[in-house]
C-alpha cells in the first residue's frame, strides 16, 4: 500500500514549515514537499520609495539570526550604486562583523538544533542531561558572537551601527583587546568540539551536488569575490540575477531558485567547503583532515562538522583581526547621493545572499531584489528528502519521520529569510 509521511510544522529551525512525502506501493517518492507557508513579508516592496540609509536597518529585520549578512549584502549593494569605494579597514572591520554572526548562528545550530539528531534526543535540553560540558560550550560560543556584534555593531540583535559607506562609530582598539582572551580560550574548546561531533553515526548519503558560493583568491568567502559553481562558472555578482531564476510553486510563499532554469543548486558550509577550503587556516585544514573531510565531502550530514570547523575559523580570523586593529581615522567614507543601480553578494551563515539596488538621483530606492539562501536551497532540500526517503522506505514510518527531519536540518533553514 501507498503511504505518506507529513509533518505539519517543524521543529528546531527557524521559522515556519512542514514537509510532505508521497510512497507508491513500491516504496518509490511521488511527491516530496519542503512546504513553506510563513506569511511573506514583502521588503522589497515596501523598500520602494524610501531613501538608501533606510536600507541597511530594515533589512535587517529581515533576521534575528543574520542581520549582519543582510546589512554586509545591502550596504556593497547600495555602495556600488552610489560609487563609492570603502577604505580596507572598515572592510577588514565589516569582516569582524560577520565572524561574530557566523559563530552565533553556526553555535545555536550545532549545538542546540541539529546535535540532538545524531544523539537520539528530542532536543538540546534532552541532550544537555548527557551532554552539559557540550551545550554549555554551545551557549558561550553564542554569547561570544553576540559580544562580538555589539562591540562592532552597536548591539546583539539587528545591529544599528552599520551604516552605509562605513560605520556610525568604529570601537576603540581597548574594546577590541578586551574580547582577545575569550577568543583564543574559544579556539581551544571548538576543537574539542570539532572531535566531539566527528564521532557522530553519520547516516551514508551522497549524491552529486551543484555547489555554489563565492570565491576569492585571497580568503575564504565572506564578504567578497566572484560567484564560483562546482561547474567551474565563475559569475560576477551584478550577472547572478540573470543566471538564478526564481519562480513561484504552490506548496511554498518563498520563489524557489534554479540555475538557467534548469537545475537546483546547493549553498552554505558545505559548497564553501568544498569549493575554497584550501583557504582556511592551517588549523582548521588539519581539524578537517583528523575528522575525515579534507578532501571534501558530498555527504550532507557531514554539514554539522563543516559548520563547527567554520566556528573554528570565525575564532581565529577574529583574532587576527583584533590583533592588528587599529582604530580607523573616519568611521565613514564621505559622499553625496546620486542615480545608480548596484549589487552585492556575501556569504550569510546559510550561504549566499544576493540584494540588488535602483536609486534616483537623491538616492531614493526605485528598485530592490533580494534573494536569500534558504529559499535558494528549496530545490536541492526536496531532492535529498526524495532519495533519502527512498533509500530508508523499509523503516517504520515513526522512524522515517524523524530522519527526514534531520535531513531538511542539514541545511539549516531560515524560513523567515525566504519569505522576506
Amino acid at each position: 500500500m501507498s503511504r505518506r509521511i507529513q509533518v505539519n510544522a517543524l521543529s528546531r529551525i527557524e521559522g515556519e514549515g512542514g514537509l510532505q512525502l508521497q510512497f507508491d506501493a513500491k516504496g518509490r517518492v511521488t511527491r516530496a514537499r519542503f512546504n513553506i507557508y510563513e506569511a511573506p513579508r514583502f521588503f522589497e516592496g515596501f523598500l520602494l520609495g524610501r531613501r538608501y540609509f533606510d536600507a541597511p536597518d530594515f533589512t535587517a529585520r529581515i533576521c534575528g539570526i543574520c542581520p549582519v549578512a543582510y546589512q554586509m549584502s545591502c550596504v556593497q549593494a547600495m555602495e556600488q550604486a552610489l560609487g563609492l569605494s570603502v577604505d580596507e579597514p572598515l572592510q577588514t572591520l565589516r569582516r569582524l562583523l560577520y565572524c561574530g554572526e557566523w559563530m552565533e548562528s553556526h553555535a545555536l545550530h550545532v549545538f542546540m538544533l541539529h546535535a540532538p539528531d545524531f544523539l537520539g534526543y528530542k532536543d538540546g535540553f534532552e541532550m544537555a542531561g548527557d551532554h552539559p560540558e557540550m551545550v554549555r560550550l554551545g551557549l558561550q560560543l553564542k554569547k561570544l558572537g553576540n559580544r562580538l556584534l555589539a562591540s562592532v555593531g552597536g548591539r546583539e540583535i539587528h545591529p544599528v551601527n552599520v551604516r552605509v559607506g562605513g560605520f556610525y562609530r568604529t570601537p576603540l582598539k581597548k574594546e577590541m583587546q578586551d574580547l582577545r582572551e575569550d577568543f583564543l580560550r574559544a579556539v581551544e574548546d571548538v576543537q574539542r568540539a570539532v572531535r566531539w561531533i566527528a564521532g557522530f553515526p553519520f547516516p551514508e548519503y551522497s549524491r552529486k551536488y551543484v555547489f555554489v558560493s563565492l570565491s576569492h583568491p585571497e580568503e575564504y568567502p565572506i564578504l567578497r569575490g566572484q560567484v564560483l559553481s562546482s561547474g567551474g562558472e565563475r559569475i560576477a555578482v551584478p550577472d547572478f540575477e540573470h543566471w538564478v531564476k526564481e519562480h513561484q510553486v504552490a506548496h511554498s510563499t518563498a520563489l524557489q531558485s534554479e540555475l538557467r532554469g534548469e537545475e537546483n543548486y546547493l549553498l552554505g558550509p558545505m559548497a564553501r567547503f568544498n569549493l575554497c577550503r584550501s583557504q582556511l587556516t592551517p588549523l582548521c585544514r588539519e581539524a578537517a583532515r583528523e575528522a575525515g573531510i579534507d578532501q571534501g565531502t558530498a555527504n550532507p550530514f557531514k554539514s554539522i562538522l563543516i559548520r563547527a570547523i567554520e566556528i573554528l575559523y570565525a575564532c581565529e580570523e577574529a583574532l587576527r583581526i583584533i590583533d592588528g586593529y587599529e582604530r580607523p581615522e573616519q568611521p565613514c567614507v564621505a559622499f553625496d547621493p546620486r542615480e545608480g543601480t548596484g549589487y552585492g553578494c556575501t556569504e550569510a551563515p546559510r550561504g549566499l545572499l544576493y540584494h540588488g539596488y535602483s536609486l534616483d538621483r537623491d538616492g531614493t530606492i526605485t528598485w530592490a531584489n533580494i534573494i536569500p539562501p534558504t529559499s535558494q536551497n528549496q530545490l536541492a532540500i526536496e531532492q535529498d528528502l526524495r532519495e533519502v526517503a527512498e533509500a530508508n522506505a523499509g523503516l517504520e514510518s515513526g522512524k522515517l519521520r524523524i530522519l527526514i527531519e534531520q535531513t531538511l536540518r542539514n541545511y539549516d533553514p531560515c524560513i523567515s529569510c525566504s519569505t522576506h
